[in-house]
């Protein structure tokens, strides 16, 4: 069987481009992937970082479904401690509603911003520092399946549309936290190998070892995250990963900007230790031509035992980056590819 290929899109802002650009270039490669035969298209919520436009997912899914026609669409992820879980339930229940069988809610608990960012969505320090998404969790559960006890206040509030299920809930991890999370309660797991690569191994075998099914869930289904830069001859594709790496060392030294084009990220007077950053980040890209973007995931995916891999590419250019989607799907054999 061919292993299912998804994408995970933060809506990268090019330098030169602009944030409306970014959206629109996300709705032609949800287009694109949707054609070619991959199995998700989620995206992400950060907030305050001057290279992402990915901010609002539940607004963005409904778009990319309403242009799409047989991709799962989702989140990767809503950051459930930034709002509150009647609200998320009742975003998710209208987008299934819109687009039935087609939904993803994707969960994670990190910001996806600094701290004073999170500040302002969480509107006090308490809540910021507050360490209560399992609660979280069951009251979003409980607003979804109408399950409060009767003497709780919540009990008689109502999640409309009521006869409309929750879609399907995925945890996103990049620790250990994540995967336990996702093993008790029965439901999938996703783990962000592209920047927590020295969790990977074991948080993905813990997810595993630890799976209780569950109603909405039989068996352990894990999706690993990589990042990916494909073209092909390896040479244009390092020099189409040089501006995640920049990019990388900006947001490490709290400089965070918009994506650099491979001559910016080329012609950048990196300090000794801004290179031992790029360095690292280099080492858990995956670049090179088709044939060998697809023998690093295979093994990637052997050795994590993950069911599913989740490609994540921040390309200056547009159409350098669909092309880069193109070339996996042709090495992978996917439905819609033409075989490279």
């Amino acid at each position: 069987m061919t292993l299912p290929l998804s994408v995970l899109d933060l809506a990268p802002i090019a330098s030169g481009s602009s944030p409306g650009q970014a959206v629109r270039n996300s709705l032609d490669l949800a287009r694109l992937t949707d054609r070619l035969g991959f199995t998700r298209y989620w995206v992400a919520e950060h907030h305050s970082i001057p290279g992402v436009a990915s901010t609002a997912p539940e607004v963005l899914i409904g778009h990319v479904a309403q242009v799409t026609e047989r991709i799962r669409v989702g989140s990767g992820g809503v950051m459930l401690p930034n709002h509150a879980p009647l609200r998320v339930v009742e975003a998710f229940k209208m987008l299934e509603s819109l687009h039935p069988g087609r939904i993803d809610l994707g969960l994670g608990r990190a910001p996806g911003s600094d701290q004073l960012t999170a500040l302002a969505m969480r509107r006090s320090q308490e809540a910021v520092i507050a360490n209560d998404f399992p609660e979280q969790y069951a009251e979003l559960r409980a607003f979804a399946d109408g399950t409060f006890p009767a003497d709780h206040a919540f009990r008689n509030v109502h999640a409309v549309p009521e006869d409309v299920p929750l879609p399907p809930v995925w945890m996103l991890g990049s620790s250990e936290f994540g995967a336990r999370f996702a093993a008790r309660i029965g439901c999938g797991f996703a783990f962000a190998h592209h920047f927590s690569p020295q969790y990977t191994m074991p948080a993905m075998h813990l997810y595993r070892a630890n799976f209780q099914p569950s109603a909405e869930m039989r068996e352990p289904h894990s999706i690993l995250t990589v990042s990916v830069y494909c073209a092909e001859d390896s040479a244009e594709a390092e020099r189409l990963a040089t501006p995640h790496q920049l990019s990388w060392v900006r947001l490490r030294t709290n400089r965070p900007g918009l994506l650099p084009s491979p001559e910016e990220a080329l012609s950048y007077p990196y300090t000794a230790e801004e290179k031992r950053v790029a360095e690292n980040s280099r080492r858990n890209q995956i670049v090179g031509t088709p044939e060998t973007v697809k023998a690093e995931i295979e093994r990637l995916a052997g050795e994590t035992v993950a069911s599913e891999v989740m490609i994540t590419s921040m390309i200056h250019d547009h159409a350098a980056r669909l092309r880069s989607y193109e070339l996996v799907a042709g090495a992978f054999g996917l439905p819609g590819a033409a075989v490279v």
